[in-house]
């Protein structure tokens, strides 16, 4: 069977493009089709350079020709992006899209599973707020969230409050730290079961439709690995600099170095403010001044000096951490332990190099890869 070029493009003027508000030939999206018996190459130009846009395009334009043209057409989808042409902005303007009233926006990753990230993350934001400083924590773990749970906040749902006209979510607040996470809206024997573009949207939604007030830090606990999340997440806000948890085995430090490789990318270029090493050491209660190494020794510091980072702080193996985490109740909050100091001292460590970081480097350029913004100066 020989392909008509004019019943592909029929086809594909039913395709709108993602953000343009016309069909996919009215656009110019389409910028050239070759037939060639029952093949056809279509080569495509977007300006959107999300991953997940450019993926539905192409998926949009093999369903459209198998289904209105030939089912068995073997089809070559080209994409180039262009993005339009942006202006240098000023050394410290945001140049994305900011939250009114956040002041710092703190990225928790880790690129492994399971060493401890959200329990860091829950901890981390105790710790500021009782420091006195003004906490939010955004549970970007979509398919695992356990905000809700660290915080003894899973059977609570965020309000719909007004503000400017516009009816936004209210966070949940516990132990002075204001929430949101998607784990509010499911049932606990629920699956969240999404495609990236879905899951991209809740995450805006949480992020922008929410009355998060005035704040001094926002954390977001990010989902482990590098992902669509995180890709989306860059693309949405202004990131201050990135923290990267790792236990010391070298499986999950292989794992944590992708992650700071993620960040350092040229195309991204987050600041990274360091490493934490969780699961540093157990020390048995009957045993106090003993240290095993059960994961290994100093791993992460030692991964830290190879990439020339920042070392934040080690966190030991301790049952308390977890129990406390199980019950809704951060460790952090406990007075007078060495558990309390070990989490004191890590916030220290996260808030000075915020300073730091602020100080001595220019505004975070937007991603190539996304539309990630800038970050303005940290609130000391």
């Amino acid at each position: 069977m020989k392909l008509e070029k004019s019943e592909i493009l029929k086809a594909l003027e039913t395709i709108t493009v993602a953000g343009e508000g016309k069909n996919m030939v009215e656009s110019g999206a389409v910028k050239n089709i070759i037939t060639f018996g029952d093949e056809v190459v279509v080569d495509l130009v977007l300006t959107t350079p999300a991953l997940h846009i450019r993926k539905r395009a192409e998926v949009d334009v093999l369903k459209a020709i198998h289904e209105k043209v030939y089912e068995k057409a073997k089809i070559t989808v080209n994409i180039k992006v262009e993005a339009p042409a942006q202006t240098e902005a000023p050394k410290n303007e945001i140049k994305g899209k900011p939250i009114p009233g956040i002041t710092n926006i703190i990225a928790v990753a880790s690129g492994k599973g399971g060493v401890g990230k959200s329990t860091v993350t829950s901890n981390l934001a105790v710790s500021l707020a009782k420091m006195g400083f003004k906490v939010g924590l955004l549970d970007a773990d979509i398919y695992g969230p356990s905000a809700p749970i660290m915080f003894d906040v899973e059977k609570e749902r965020p309000l719909s409050v007004t503000e400017g006209g516009k009816s936004k979510m209210k966070p949940i607040e516990n132990y002075g730290v204001k929430i949101l996470s998607i784990g509010f809206f499911t049932q606990p024997n629920q699956a969240v079961v999404w495609r990236g573009p879905m899951a991209a949207k809740a995450l805006n939604q949480m992020i922008f439709d929410a009355a998060w007030g005035e704040l001094d830090f926002m954390l977001i606990d990010l989902p482990p690995g590098t992902g669509d999340i995180h890709l989306s997440i860059m693309q949405s806000l202004p990131i201050t600099g990135a923290v990267v948890v790792s236990t010391p085995q070298n499986v999950a430090l292989a794992d944590a170095r992708k992650g700071v490789a993620m960040f350092q990318q040229e195309s991204i270029n987050v600041p990274v403010l360091g490493i934490i090493e969780n699961m540093a050491y157990f020390t048995p209660e009957e045993l106090p001044n003993n240290k095993y190494y059960i994961f290994g020794k100093e791993g992460a510091k030692h991964l830290a000096e190879d990439l020339d980072i920042p070392f934040l702080g080690e966190i030991p193996l301790v049952q308390s951490i977890r129990e406390a985490g199980d019950v809704g109740r951060p460790a952090a909050l406990q007075t007078a332990t060495p558990i309390e100091k070990a989490f004191e001292g890590l916030t220290k460590n996260v808030v000075e190099e915020v300073v730091r970081r602020n100080d001595n480097l220019p505004a975070t350029e937007a991603i190539k890869i996304t539309t990630m913004a800038g970050c303005s100066a940290v609130k000391k």
